[in-house]
């Protein structure tokens, strides 16, 4: 800790290491991720693998209540959710009359997806999001403006 001078440095430092590896993981995911609607939900089901159980993502929350508490962290955090949403954007690029905004309505989806799966945790997290996730999708690009 000498080398930080103090926790609340050492705390953020290690927080930004953190974003470090979340943008460089999503990177790789999206690089690998076909440009599809279905793509941007293979994409967030494999966001979502590393939550893993019920208890790891109680423990992130806690880390995420750092996260919050601190401005250079949630710019971090905003950056971040721009990114996956330029990403998931182009996902529904081909797809005609998507609503504005589909990245950050389908990334709003999947957070919302993740927390009601934590109030019962009875299916696999990934799976949970899969299923929560193609039903979005189908709902969105099967509705049609009248």
């Amino acid at each position: 800790m000498q080398r930080f001078k103090n926790k609340a440095t050492l705390r953020q430092r290690t927080l930004l290491q953190a974003w470090d590896r979340l943008d460089a993981k999503t990177t790789k995911l999206a690089d690998a991720t076909p440009r599809t609607p279905f793509g941007a939900i293979e994409l967030l089901v494999a966001l979502s693998r590393d939550y893993g159980g019920i208890e790891s993502y109680a423990e992130g929350l806690l880390v995420l209540r750092e996260d919050l508490r601190d401005p250079v962290l949630r710019a971090r955090g905003a950056s971040w959710k721009a990114s996956l949403c330029n990403i998931l954007d182009s996902c529904f690029a081909s797809v005609v009359d998507t609503p504005l905004d589909i990245g950050l309505l389908m990334a709003s989806h999947w957070q919302g997806s993740l927390l009601w799966w934590s109030f019962d945790p009875k299916a696999e997290v990934a799976s949970y999001v899969e299923d929560s996730l193609g039903r979005f999708v189908t709902a969105i690009v099967t509705a049609r403006k009248p």
